[in-house]
């Protein structure tokens, strides 16, 4: 793998600067330029591989976060959290903090692409983290700087238990245990639109209602349902 010219270091430094990384010695530069090379610029020498390995990264390092920090939680409550702190959106929203597009090496249109800015940042961001994992084979790069961004995420999180997604949590556990999706069948009950039990949802998988739940939208009784049968499961 060809070291990046001087120039190009120079500018991977100021982004891990940025990430609170003052001792550089033992990064890879060659992985972390790679990182952030995308697809459109070369179909071999881009950050698909990196970002396999960093999506597996994040997850740990979420894992571990939420287990040092509320080692009282329950097993469902981590799912649901965890699931929110590696989603695209905020891995996208912390890529954006660190101003990761000016970094990014894409071809002219695909940056003008706003539409696929999101996937572009959590893509790059993943890749980042696998770069600096396959740096030394530990989080030593990794959690410094990223633990602060998970603890505020998942206390956030834990504030407002509206926001803990338990239809992607139960997703992620249906899709690692047989590759299949659950189905919600959603019913508006003809209440009034202000009425918390509106909508009532169930949700089913492999021929059996998992769990149920009622909302005032269709997203909230879907949530509602996938919470009950998310912790059903956890629990089995």
């Amino acid at each position: 793998m060809t070291r990046p010219d001087p120039r190009r270091i120079q500018q991977l430094q100021k982004l891990l600067q940025k990430l609170g990384l003052s001792d550089t010695k033992a990064v890879d530069w060659s992985l972390l330029d790679l990182a952030l090379t995308h697809p459109s610029i070369s179909r071999e020498a881009n950050y698909e591989q990196l970002e396999f390995v960093g999506d597996a990264v994040v997850r740990l390092a979420a894992s571990e976060v939420l287990l040092e920090v509320y080692p009282e939680a329950l097993v469902g409550e981590f799912a649901a959290i965890r699931s929110i702190l590696v989603s695209d959106r905020v891995l996208a929203i912390f890529a954006d903090s660190y101003g990761f597009e000016r970094y990014l090496l894409t071809v002219p249109n695909v940056a003008e692409d706003r539409a696929g800015a999101r996937s572009r940042l959590a893509e790059s961001f993943e890749a980042v983290l696998g770069a600096l994992y396959l740096s030394t084979r530990t989080m030593e790069l990794v959690r410094p700087w990223l633990d602060g961004l998970l603890q505020d995420k998942a206390e956030e999180v834990r504030q407002d238990p509206a926001l803990q997604n338990y239809k992607d949590a139960l997703q992620e556990w249906t899709q690692a245990h047989y590759k299949r999706l659950p189905e919600y069948r959603v019913e508006d009950c003809g209440l009034g639109g202000g009425d918390a039990h509106r909508f009532a949802a169930e949700v089913w998988f492999q021929d059996r209602c998992l769990g149920k739940g009622t909302g005032r939208s269709k997203k909230e009784a879907e949530q509602a349902a996938a919470k009950e049968a998310f912790l059903s499961v956890i629990e089995t």
